[in-house]
Parts: structure tokens; C-alpha cells; sequence
């Protein structure tokens, strides 16, 4: 570094300094050297003499009650000017710069936070929706997205529309909910959690309006199978009707006034579309639990100090249920639990044509197998287990391995559930 000595400006040139102290009142003094000339150490210190004074008389000063202003610039004794311009705070004695860019932070560069109103969430439906709820469950304080359809919920978190999307894989009692299935083998999405919601379905209409004098039922076909019995013993004759999903429904009855139609949905979609509850607990079964994937374009790093879920898909292109059995083998070999297998058509292969010379030729329908296991892929068992499921099949991928949803269910259920982002933690 070279001596102070050796710091020049050349004649007739307007150098400008940025000189930054403290001062009791707050501020940062701006030192112009125009037109002057500091050709030694001396001078150097000269000049800076004269901005610590001016610095040290910076500040805020009282007088009977009322701020008085901060002095103006004024010259040195040789010609530098000393402009004062006021930008920052004192805070406890120290500077708070609070209209400077401040310099970028690790906490910049990492992922959105699992929790809190930054995160946004795709749910398939519009507000008041299972699935709204889902996601408010999976990720408290959210900022949910409602989205159309499922593909589009899928879609919103590969183009960052959304950081999350939290959607339906299946019900304790209408069973999978299939397109979702296909869309996560179409879609390169991860799985990061799981959340289970218990469903409690009312049946909803225009205030006013009586149970006797409905002759329609409209709402999301899984909610009319889950309510099918209920809605016989009520005496109700009515027809019954599929819509898109439950909330959107009660929005479609309440926004153009149909006095004889109702709606299954749940009690905020009455709330949020000013409709009145006919009927509450609807369900045929009180124990009605449907289950979310919560999913991510990234995965999660998986653990093994609490309960894992892993999700796979494979095919395989030999006869016989030979392979499966080999399959389902290396996980039973290993004590591994499978809590869900899937079979589903294989898209871009749905015929096999197996020809024998004897009964001649033979169509066979190709399958996807979708299974889930309890074990983490942190596990030398799971990693052994999949190593081996890869020799017998022609396709292997795995979905997502992630905490499982251990939260406990609200009243009125008996079974457990969980909550299952790793990083915190769903129509």
C-alpha cells in the first residue's frame, strides 16, 4: 500500500472523497476536495483535523423543545469543502445504514423458509377447499395458490410460480385418486412430505333455503360416493351431480342463486360464500382421511432420527408374477413395511402380445407398480432393497423419501396422522 505521502490529485482536477464517522446526531459527512490540492502528509491531516471537527459537531440539537438544523457546509482553510449529508441513523452508538445496498447474505441464497407467509403453495380448488386447509396444515402461515387443475398445481411449482404444491393421493374411503399418480410419473416433481386431513363434509345451501325443497346435489364425485348413504337415510330426493371440487362447487350454487340445489362441502366454503349448513358430518364414515403429498422441483436430504416414507415406481418387462414376487421379496427379506402397492396401465405400453404355439397369441395389459415403504434411503436395508429391485426391472424411480405424518388427529378419529416437511414439516 502506498505511503500516504504519495496520495495526490492532480492540479485543476475535482477529486471527490467519501469520508464515513459516526456523529451524535447520526450522519455521514461527504468531504469534497475540489479544486484543492493535498500534496503531502501534512495537508493530509489537515484536511482530516477539519472533518473530525465537523463530524464531532454533527448532530441533533435541542433547543427549548424544537430540532435545531445541522450546520452548513463550510470551507477549510484550504478551499476543501466539507458538504454534510445526512443518511444514516445512530442505533445505540453505531451507524445504521438504511439506504445503502446492502451486500447479499447466505440466508439470500437459501431455499425459502418451510413455514411462513414467503412460502407459496399450489392447491387444486378454489379457497375453502380441502386441499387450502391441506396446505395450511402442511405449511402453517403459507400464502396457498389456488390452481384449476391438478396438472396446473403441478406445473405453478416447475415454472417458480410456486415454491410448494401440496395435492390429493388418496382417500380412506374413495381409495387413490389416479390422475395424480399419473402426473407425478409425467412430472419430474419430488415428494418432501406427506399430511393426512380428516374430512368432515356438510351439506350446504342458500340461506332460506330447505332440505325439502332440493332436488339437486352437486360436488366433487369422491365427496358424493363418501356422503352416498348419508344422503339415502335423509330422504332426500335429489339428483346427484359430479363437479370440479367441493368448495367450487358451493361457490357455483352461490353465485347464481340456485334455491333448489345444494352443495357437499366443507364449513368454511360456507363461511367464505355466505351459504347456510342443512347438514353437518355428512360422511358415511367418521373416520374419512385423505392423504397429501407435499411436493418440491428439489428433494430433501433423507434422515434417519425419526420415521421416513419412501415412494417408488417400476415396471418390468418379463411375464409372470414372478418378478413382483421378487420384488415384494427384497423388501420382506429386509423387514422392510410396504404401506401402499399401486398398479397402474403403463402409458406408452398398454398391450403385451405374447405369442405360443400351441393357444396362439395372447394380450396382456402392461403395468406401472407404485409402492410405498416405511424406511429412509439414509438406510444401508433400503438402498440394499432398491439395488436389488433395480435387477428385476426394466424401470425404476423413486418419487420422493420423506418424513412421515405423525401428527395426531383431531377428535373424532381414531386413527394417527403427521405433519412432514424435514426442513419444518394437502377437493
Amino acid at each position: 500500500m502506498a505511503p500516504a505521502s504519495m496520495i495526490k490529485a492532480p492540479v485543476g482536477q475535482n477529486p471527490r472523497l467519501a469520508c464515513h464517522a459516526p456523529g451524535r446526531g447520526g450522519g455521514v459527512v461527504r468531504c469534497s476536495l475540489q479544486g484543492a490540492v493535498v500534496g503531502g502528509r501534512a495537508e493530509w491531516q489537515s484536511s482530516c483535523a477539519v472533518l473530525s471537527s465537523k463530524v464531532a459537531a454533527l448532530g441533533t440539537h435541542s433547543i427549548n423543545g424544537h430540532v435545531a438544523p445541522s450546520p452548513a457546509p463550510a470551507p477549510s482553510q484550504n478551499g476543501a469543502v466539507l458538504d454534510l449529508v445526512p443518511v444514516s441513523s445512530i442505533t445505540g452508538g453505531a451507524i445504521t445504514k438504511t439506504n445503502l445496498p446492502q451486500p447479499i447474505c447466505i440466508a439470500d441464497l437459501s431455499p425459502a423458509p418451510m413455514h411462513g407467509s414467503q412460502l407459496r403453495v399450489a392447491y387444486q380448488g378454489v379457497p375453502g377447499a380441502y386441499s387450502e386447509k391441506a396446505a395450511g396444515k402442511a405449511y402453517p402461515g403459507c400464502d396457498a395458490i389456488p390452481c384449476d387443475q391438478f396438472e396446473v398445481a403441478f406445473q405453478a411449482v416447475e415454472l417458480w410460480i410456486a415454491d410448494r404444491a401440496v395435492l390429493p393421493v388418496e382417500n380412506s374411503l374413495g381409495g387413490s385418486i389416479h390422475r395424480n399418480y399419473d402426473l407425478l410419473l409425467r412430472h419430474r416433481l419430488h415428494i418432501v412430505g406427506e399430511v393426512q386431513l380428516p374430512v368432515h363434509h356438510c351439506l350446504l345451501a342458500l340461506p332460506g333455503v330447505r332440505k325439502e325443497c332440493l332436488t339437486r346435489v352437486i360436488s366433487h364425485p369422491q365427496a358424493l360416493a363418501q356422503c352416498e348413504h348419508t344422503l339415502t337415510a335423509m330422504g332426500l330426493n335429489v339428483v346427484r351431480e359430479a363437479f370440479d371440487d367441493t368448495a367450487g362447487a358451493a361457490e357455483y350454487v352461490a353465485a347464481n342463486g340456485l334455491r333448489d340445489t345444494a352443495a357437499i362441502a366443507s364449513s368454511r366454503a360456507a363461511e367464505l360464500y355466505g351459504m347456510e349448513v342443512l347438514a353437518d358430518g355428512i360422511q358415511d364414515d367418521s373416520g374419512n382421511v385423505t392423504r397429501f403429498v407435499m411436493l418440491a422441483r428439489e428433494p430433501i436430504v433423507p434422515r434417519t432420527d425419526r420415521p421416513f416414507k419412501t415412494s417408488i415406481v417400476f415396471a418390468h418387462d418379463r411375464e409372470g408374477t414372478s418378478v413382483l414376487f421378487k420384488v415384494l421379496s427384497a423388501f420382506a427379506f429386509r423387514d422392510i413395511s410396504l404401506t401402499k402397492i399401486e398398479s397402474r396401465p403403463h402409458r406408452h405400453r398398454p398391450i403385451r402380445l405374447v405369442d405360443d404355439a400351441n393357444v396362439g397369441t395372447a394380450k396382456h395389459f402392461e403395468y406401472m407398480f407404485y409402492v410405498d415403504f416405511q424406511a429412509s434411503l439414509a438406510e444401508p436395508r433400503a438402498q440394499n432393497a432398491l439395488a436389488e429391485v433395480q435387477e428385476y426391472t426394466s424401470f425404476l424411480r423413486v418419487l420422493g423419501s420423506y418424513p412421515m405424518d405423525m401428527t395426531p388427529m383431531t377428535a373424532g378419529s381414531s386413527s394417527t396422522i403427521s405433519s412432514s416437511d424435514p426442513s419444518s414439516s394437502s377437493s
